[in-house]
């Protein structure tokens, strides 16, 4: 089974959710997948022994002026405006390219070649049995969904994958959370983790995928974002309280489940749910 862990905006809890639900299972039952890309951080709390390292790349144009008449073909096909012909000069704007290869099979003079561009790294590790894999994007880069996909490959379909999710509803989250089993989505109980929650059950519904959520910091704001959960049929598998313990742990990198070991219980008991939902375990 695969869930990702996912949420409309930054800040929530999503990865504190991830890293603490993976270490509270059996290390050999789960693995997490960080493919928050732009910026991994679960690594700061699991503390991965890197093992394996690969540079990413993608496929983008490469013009043989010689060959080329400037017919303009390439340029029409192209949606992403990553190949333009103005008079008799073809610019290629690389970081907007989306590897379709449209312009390669376009081109009558066959002037267009697919050369790589670099997108980042994969780094897979293992923490205290826990397989762990994590992208880091290129400085500067901004097409971070290829990056995503590469990390996904790295599934392990005999273990129970957790996907820590880039923040937002843009396409590196539909990247992260499509074909899984089951979209984990964390909030906060104000206005903005309200507003962005609402986004970000919408693009989970267009997906199709079961979800459930957990509010961090449920004792703070008021209760709309139950209300609006009650309302759309989203069952809410876990609370975590505003706890000044739980936000010092945060900050100096230590896993909840080990500082309070009352909340491991907690996050079995959500894993048990997920399971119950997604059809692997019969209801109790």
């Amino acid at each position: 089974m695969i869930i990702s862990v996912a949420s409309g905006k930054g800040g929530t809890g999503k990865t504190t959710v991830a890293t603490n639900l993976a270490l509270s299972i059996d290390a050999e039952e789960v693995e997490l997948l960080d493919c928050d890309v732009e910026e991994p951080n679960a690594h700061l709390f699991i503390h991965p022994v890197f093992e394996k390292t690969e540079t990413v790349f993608t496929a983008v144009p490469q013009i043989d002026e010689e060959k080329c008449t400037y017919c303009g073909k390439c340029g029409e096909i192209c949606q992403f405006k990553a190949i333009v012909v103005i008079s008799d000069s073809i610019l290629p704007f690389t970081e907007l390219c989306h590897s379709c290869g449209g312009c390669v099979e376009v081109c009558p003079e066959h002037a267009i070649t697919e050369t790589g561009r670099e997108l980042g790294v994969v780094e897979e590790g293992h923490s205290n049995g826990l397989r762990f894999v994590h992208g880091k994007s290129r400085i500067g880069e901004a097409m971070s969904p290829p990056l995503i996909k590469k990390v996904r490959s790295h599934t392990n379909p005999d273990k129970f994958t957790i996907i820590d999710a880039p923040p937002g509803t843009s396409c590196p989250v539909i990247a992260a959370m499509k074909d899984t089993d089951f979209v984990l989505m964390v909030t906060e109980p104000t206005p903005f983790g309200l507003h962005d929650l609402k986004l970000a059950v919408g693009a989970v519904d267009i997906l199709n995928i079961p979800r459930g959520l957990v509010i961090n910091r449920s004792d703070m704001g008021d209760d709309k974002v139950r209300e609006y959960a009650k309302e759309v049929g989203l069952p809410i598998l876990m609370e975590i309280p505003f706890d000044r313990k739980i936000a010092e742990a945060y900050s100096r990198g230590d896993m909840l489940v080990e500082v309070i070991p009352e909340l491991k219980e907690k996050f079995l008991e959500l894993y048990r749910r997920i399971k119950e939902i997604t059809g692997q375990e019969e209801a109790k």
